[in-house]
């Protein structure tokens, strides 16, 4: 099963890909890796979700941005490399968490983004190495999520 068939069957709905709001590429292939740009979690709409954790909102409601990030970013990449079935697998996650200083559970808040990508390519190809840190993030977004997937040739 491809991938915008997975995506179907779990009934998923992507949002439309955000446009930068910077000088920089949502994405960019190098050899046979994809990097993917820091992306927040749109909704369907277009708007994005806001809010710190720890303050605006819980942990699990910062999950539920963060899985959100994991379908934003899928609308990017199909938004701009159109063959999303070239990707292989996930290779690296940095995970940034608009988080109060009293709040610690940032590995918690990017399980959200990882079980999504887990779900859609599968545990082995779907799980790679990750950091979660907490900071202050643009547009008081709750969660901020770098990638890179590896390639089919």
């Amino acid at each position: 099963m491809n991938i915008l068939e997975k995506i179907e069957k779990l009934e998923l709905i992507l949002p439309p890909a955000p446009k930068p709001l910077g000088v920089y590429k949502p994405t960019l292939i190098i050899d046979n890796f994809l990097y993917v740009s820091g992306q927040g979690p749109v909704k369907s709409d277009g708007s994005l979700i806001i809010g710190k954790v720890g303050k605006d909102m819980d942990k699990h409601e910062a999950k539920k941005a963060a899985r959100q990030v994991g379908l934003t970013m899928i609308s990017s990449i199909v938004s701009n490399i159109k063959n999303v079935e070239r990707i292989k697998r996930i290779v690296k996650v940095f995970g940034m968490v608009n988080s109060s200083p009293n709040f610690y559970d940032h590995p918690f808040v990017i399980n959200g983004f990882s079980e999504l990508m887990s779900e859609i390519f599968g545990e082995d190809l779907g799980i790679g190495v990750r950091s979660a840190v907490g900071m202050t993030l643009p547009g008081n977004i709750p969660v901020e999520i770098e990638a890179k997937f590896e390639l089919y040739n």
